[in-house]
């Protein structure tokens, strides 16, 4: 079994990163979308993407990319972000998370602000949610915006480990 990196000692720093990087939210193992316990998201029917599977108590979910914040939702378990070049990505942390009304996420930083790739939007109360809840975090385009999008296949990935570019 592969051991889950938990970010609780990485002291987030900001990265410097070009435009069209989209990086890895937080240390995990990457996951094909098709492994996603959701048919709506294995399926592609949001978009295109990958997940991850975070490991530890508190999780800081991170920006994956250079952007306006363009969507946080008041539960705190997704967000979007716009990148300068218009496509949108959107950061879903768990499976039915929804439901938690909150409980369990807390929101860093207020939508309609301009953010960096890797810089914190959500701490996630991993512990307390895997109770109930699927805790696979999706990364998906929801709007590629003409443009093409590349992934990268990982296993592990760090806090802004490469994980799509757009072309």
């Amino acid at each position: 079994m592969i051991k889950l990196f938990s970010e609780k000692r990485e002291k987030l720093k900001e990265l410097n990163i070009e435009d069209n990087m989209i990086v890895s939210p937080a240390a995990g193992i990457e996951i094909p979308l098709s492994e996603v316990n959701d048919p709506v998201f294995s399926k592609g029917t949001m978009g295109e993407g990958i997940a991850f599977r975070y490991d530890g108590n508190d999780v800081m979910v991170c920006s994956p990319a250079n952007g306006n914040l363009s969507m946080v939702f008041p539960t705190g378990h997704a967000f979007g972000i716009t990148m300068k070049s218009g496509v949108e990505v959107m950061i879903h942390i768990g499976i039915d998370t929804v439901e938690s009304n909150g409980e369990g996420f807390r929101i860093l930083i207020p939508e309609g602000r301009t953010v960096r790739a890797g810089q914190p939007i959500i701490k996630a109360s991993m512990s307390m949610l895997e109770r109930k809840y699927d805790m696979t975090t999706m990364l998906i385009i929801t709007n590629a915006n003409d443009h093409k999008v590349e992934f990268e296949d990982k296993e592990e990935v760090k806090r802004g480990t490469l994980v799509a570019a757009v072309i």
